[in-house]
């Protein structure tokens, strides 16, 4: 059985009946990426107008009397809605679909076969599987390598077969018509049962397939290749945006040219030029701050190593500065009876530490001190260091080292 949102991929709103709602659970990624399950009810409709997920595309966006449907599944020849009310079985609601969402959906799968369709024609190019992603959609080649110009040789064709207005067909056949054998598909579920829904592009391409389509390549508006990434096991990756969203696509792109031209100070066709400049001057001044860097350490070893009061336990503290900073100093001091305490960063923030000096007394502090600054480290012969999430703590882990020379002091 073909639900309504397939034989009718335009329809925007309809009224069903409530056929069972039992409750479920729906697990879901929250803001924080974290998992979560929310609790809720599956609900079977007689139709529904949502499609559910399947055929590589995802599922419809919608409500059921206006209450969310967040997800929606396939369950052999009926299709589960999770909400978070219950509705009531025999009830008669009214299903709305987001159309934004649904459009956009059918102008990708559209397209994909479109350019599956022609990648083969052309190049023998066989697609072996496909992504209706939220900002881009990709196509997986069955080649270990896709050529510039055959990419750009694929956007010409498919575009001027959109310019044709070319018709898109929906028909079911039944599994044993001899149709079936000339249509091209990549198998069916397993949970599949009913007649086999093919969609044809006319003059172009038939295939099977579940999702929602445009009747008319024209609706497509227009398609374009974003180029090609390496795919796994000797497949390459076509990347694409169909209709709506290469409009969005170059609207995100004039937005950024804007910015660039005028934080560059200069035209579009100079951008790339004036970033190098920006980049190569950025590198040189690195290069001479790294300079700087590394004799500011050194002086600053020799100063704490002559200052008087050299012993027990020596502080420095550098809101400037890195691990191979601290390190420096370490090495030009190389003493191994004083315990070093170095860091650097946000004293209220987040930075890096060091602590140097006895093994046995920096095997035994070092996580000790990485500990009450609430970061983590590592270390070995006579030096630890880490990341630390709160510097402010700083005064407690000297007050550790100055407790451990006290008491290492009196055992003396």
């Amino acid at each position: 059985m073909a639900f309504r949102c397939q034989r009718d991929s335009y329809a925007r709103k309809f009224t069903t009946t409530v056929v069972s709602c039992r409750p479920a659970e729906l697990q879901t990624e929250g803001s924080n990426g974290k998992k979560e399950v929310l609790s809720g009810f599956q609900v079977v409709l007689e139709d529904t107008l949502l499609f559910p997920e399947g055929g590589g595309q995802p599922d419809d966006h919608g409500t059921i009397n206006d209450i969310p449907v967040l997800k929606v599944t396939r369950r052999g020849e009926q299709a589960d809605h999770f909400t978070q009310t219950p509705l009531e079985p025999g009830s008669q609601v009214l299903v709305q679909v987001d159309w934004e969402r649904r459009f956009d959906h059918m102008q990708q799968h559209s397209g994909q076969h479109l350019i599956t369709a022609v990648a083969d024609h052309l190049f023998k190019l066989k697609t072996t599987s496909w992504e209706l992603g939220r900002f881009r959609s990709v196509i997986e080649l069955d080649s270990p390598s896709v050529t510039a110009e055959q990419v750009a040789a694929i956007e010409q064709s498919v575009n001027e077969k959109i310019r044709d207005r070319l018709p898109v067909n929906v028909q079911e056949l039944s599994l044993d018509d001899p149709e079936v054998e000339q249509v091209r598909g990549r198998g069916l579920p397993d949970d599949h049962a009913g007649p086999i829904r093919v969609v044809t592009i006319k003059g172009v391409d038939s295939n099977m397939c579940c999702g929602t389509h445009v009747s008319n390549l024209s609706d497509l508006q227009v398609i374009k290749m974003l180029g090609t990434e390496k795919g796994k096991k000797n497949k390459t990756n076509l990347i694409f945006l169909a209709g709506n969203r290469v409009l969005k696509w170059m609207g995100r792109s004039h937005g950024t040219e804007k910015a660039l031209t005028a934080l560059l100070k200069c035209g579009a066709e100079d951008h790339v030029e004036a970033v190098k400049k920006l980049q190569n001057s950025t590198k040189l001044l690195q290069k001479n701050n790294l300079s700087l860097l590394r004799d500011l350490a050194v002086h600053s070893a020799h100063r704490l190593r002559n200052s008087p009061d050299w012993g027990g336990v020596v502080l420095l503290h550098r809101k400037e500065g890195d691990s191979e900073f601290m390190n420096i100093i370490a090495n030009e001091i190389g003493s191994e009876e004083t315990l070093l305490f170095l860091t650097v960063g946000d004293e209220k923030g987040a930075g890096l530490f060091l602590l140097a000096g006895p093994p046995v007394a920096v095997e035994t502090l070092g996580p000790r001190v990485a500990e009450v600054l609430e970061g983590k480290g590592a270390g070995k012969k006579g030096r630890f260091q880490g990341k630390a999430m709160k510097m402010s703590r700083r005064p407690e882990a000297q007050a550790l080292l100055q407790d451990y020379i006290s008491t290492q002091s009196t055992k003396e």
